[in-house]
């Protein structure tokens, strides 16, 4: 049996962000593999789901410890599907396991499930219900994190689709829930679609799209400044794109653009395909999965639209938001703008300055800054 501590502080976060805070595994991974132990011992081959899983330390830590084969995973995120795969890689686990979309393929006939609960309720819903939907009527899921990101309500929703949840004793600020019991289901609950009124469009969501059925409030920020952004642009592209909602009012508004929505949720492009598609601009829009638009080619875009986050993972950290704006430098044609959206206090505008071209503030109200960067003549400075 390996040395499953060695193991893991040999796990990196890459392709994500990585800094002397950020981890790549933490106590409520280790708490999550220690109470799930003896279940994962005596389990068969392809009987095991790991949902959730931020850079491998569940689905590697359970693959070491128990010389697991056959185990399927989910996880929302690319940078934590691209971290797992480089790991696997560099300790020789890659055939241990197959990653799936959440669904029935991840879930049918599973007996185990471990789970990092997600931070959004609307997508441990989805995430609880499709568990209860398709795995095996014995199954035990053993659900954790940190415990000041857990609340009451995370074993409401829980309960929503079992008959029994208990909490573990907690360690080194960490906690697991024990759920078991799938009651029975109806109609899938997700997605669910609603109607924008005052922007004649509709929003179809996933339950771990950031925002879900809404328009955010700093979305609609930017959203009002949509006429003024570059008037012969040819291609766009909604960085960061959520449900879609930017890229589809841009492709309303401009017949004749092309858009590119990208994000790096798996639930986010589930979404805004959903929303592209119910609201007639798949002839014009396309939606990809991927992290910071790293697919894209050089000075191939006219025109970006972005509204970043300020979170990597749990941590309040602006990695993600750089990593955003680099790439928007690359991809940019000279003379292309990116339209930004951010938090005022986060103060982004010399770093845009600095990795896309000038940089002025074109509105700004009490919670949010919206700014204008035009790519300069010259490579943008890539920090």
């Amino acid at each position: 049996m390996a040395d499953i501590e060695d193991v893991l502080s040999r796990l990196r976060r890459y392709p994500d962000v990585e800094a002397l805070n950020l981890y790549a595994v933490d106590a409520a991974d280790r708490l999550i593999l220690d109470v799930a132990d003896d279940a994962l011992a005596n389990i068969d081959s392809g009987k095991v789901a790991i949902l959730g899983d931020a850079y491998g330390a569940l689905t590697i830590g359970a693959v070491a410890a128990h010389d697991l084969r056959g185990v399927r995973t989910y996880q929302d995120l690319l940078t934590g599907e691209l971290a797992l795969a480089n790991n696997a890689r560099a300790l020789g686990f890659t055939d241990r396991y197959t990653a799936y979309p959440l669904g029935r393929e991840l879930l049918d006939g599973v007996r185990v499930v471990l789970l990092r609960l997600p931070k959004a309720l609307a997508g441990l819903s989805e995430v609880a219900d499709a568990i209860a939907r398709y795995a095996d009527p014995e199954v035990v899921v053993f659900a954790g994190g940190r415990d000041k990101y857990l609340t009451k309500s995370m074993n409401d929703i829980l309960a929503q689709s079992f008959s029994e949840v208990r909490a573990s004793r907690g360690r080194q600020k960490s906690r697991t829930l024990l759920v078991s019991g799938p009651k029975p289901v109806g109609e899938p609950p997700f997605p669910v679609r609603d109607r924008l009124d005052d922007l004649g469009l509709d929003v179809v969501a996933h339950g771990a799209a950031f925002s879900g059925a809404r328009l955010d409030i700093g979305t609609r920020f930017l959203l009002e400044h949509l006429k003024w952004m570059k008037p012969d642009a040819r291609e766009a592209v909604d960085l960061g794109c959520g449900t879609g909602l930017l890229a589809v009012a841009l492709a309303k508004a401009r017949p004749a653009l092309r858009v590119l929505g990208t994000d790096q949720s798996a639930a986010a492009v589930a979404s805004a395909r959903a929303t592209v598609a119910v609201n007639g601009v798949a002839d014009r829009v396309t939606v990809v999965r991927d992290d910071a638009m790293s697919s894209a080619a050089d000075n191939s875009a006219d025109l970006v639209l972005c509204n970043p986050p300020f979170h990597v993972g749990a941590a309040v950290h602006t990695g993600s938001a750089i990593k955003m704006f680099a790439e928007t430098g690359r991809v940019l044609r000279p003379g292309g703008e990116l339209w930004t959206v951010f938090n005022s206090h986060l103060n982004y505008r010399g770093v845009i300055e600095r990795m896309v071209g000038r940089t002025d503030v074109v509105g700004r109200n009490r919670k949010f800054t919206v700014t204008r960067s035009v790519r300069g003549l010259h490579d943008a400075q890539q920090r």
